[in-house]
């Protein structure tokens, strides 16, 4: 749930009725398609059926090797992939070889354009092959893990982006919510940037954009799972943005796809952590009674999950302000 404002977006590019006239959403889908997502985006009308959105969903949330927006252009391109590697991976750390004519998938690579990559049944093992773990014959095996140094991290992340998360007294029908902070006099937060040469750690003030409220009555994985929800609302851009270079600003799109989107990112990001929550029996639900979806971006919503779950990982480098 976020503050006072409805907002979200959609990858409708052209339809007036999907957004406010005149809002940063439909502002967005105009510079969107002046920069022409490609035609692989263009593909994404294909999930515009809940259930194949679902099938989707399902097949991100298993294919936890890479990132969720890595997975989403796997299942475009093959959608019965199950394990996928650079040919020098499968040669080196496996001993198998590309079959010939075997059709290489187009993956993003950090640091990087792209990279090409080949899924198992596009390989064959030579004569020095090795037994393959259990990530590539099982590669769909339910995640078995938990909440952690996850929680920790990920608050501790939130204050490079301005986000102050506050435990709080709330009622027993409410879990969280994240709203701007328009006060500058607010204390500012302190995100360590690095350290030393004494390896002692080194600050920058962050001044306080938005206050983050969940539920002090939750458990951890609750606790996790709700921070996570209204991350979602941020970085896919509903409560608009300090800089457009950091997510885009989609305010002004309906309640009803501001909802679907966070919890379809909650739903990612905790269920590839091993994680269930109520996410999947929304999203279950809106399939059981809806045949088409409401105006979301796949987009968005892989992006902002992959940047969540890199918050819970590591610490994360300071925002740069063409970043």
């Amino acid at each position: 749930m976020i503050g006072s404002q409805p907002n979200l977006f959609s990858d409708s590019v052209g339809d007036s009725s999907a957004y406010e006239w005149g809002s940063p959403a439909a502002e967005w889908a105009e510079e969107s398609a002046k920069h022409a997502l490609d035609d692989l985006f263009n593909a994404t009308f294909a999930y515009r059926s809940s259930k194949e959105f679902y099938e989707l969903m399902q097949f991100v949330k298993r294919f936890r090797f890479y990132s969720p927006y890595n997975a989403f252009l796997i299942h475009i391109q093959r959608p019965g992939a199950t394990f996928v590697a650079p040919a020098f991976s499968w040669n080196r750390r496996y001993g198998h070889k590309i079959k010939p004519n075997a059709n290489p998938l187009v993956i993003l690579q950090p640091m990087g354009p792209v990279m090409f990559v080949f899924d198992v049944s596009d390989t064959e093992p030579g004569p020095y092959a090795k037994p393959l773990p259990k990530g590539v014959l099982d590669p769909f095996a339910p995640a078995k893990g938990g909440v952690g140094a996850e929680l920790e991290k990920t608050i501790d992340n939130a204050k490079r982006d301005g986000i102050r998360i506050l435990p709080k007294k709330l009622g027993s029908q409410a879990a969280g919510s994240i709203q701007s902070v328009g006060k500058k006099d607010v204390e500012p937060l302190r995100f360590q940037i690095g350290s030393d040469k004494k390896r002692q750690p080194i600050y920058e003030e962050i001044p306080v954009r938005y206050e983050m409220l969940y539920s002090q009555d939750l458990t951890p994985t609750a606790r996790y799972a709700t921070i996570v929800h209204e991350l979602a609302h941020l970085y896919c851009g509903h409560l608009g943005t300090p800089n457009k270079d950091w997510w885009p600003d989609r305010s002004g799109l309906s309640t009803q796809a501001v909802e679907f989107e966070a919890e379809s990112v909650t739903y990612l990001v905790c269920e590839r952590l091993g994680v269930k929550t109520q996410s999947e029996r929304y999203l279950s639900g809106y399939v059981a009674d809806n045949e088409k979806l409401p105006k979301i971006s796949l987009e968005c919503i892989m992006k902002a999950a992959g940047l969540i779950e890199s918050m819970g990982r590591g610490r994360l480098k300071r925002r740069k302000a063409s970043d």
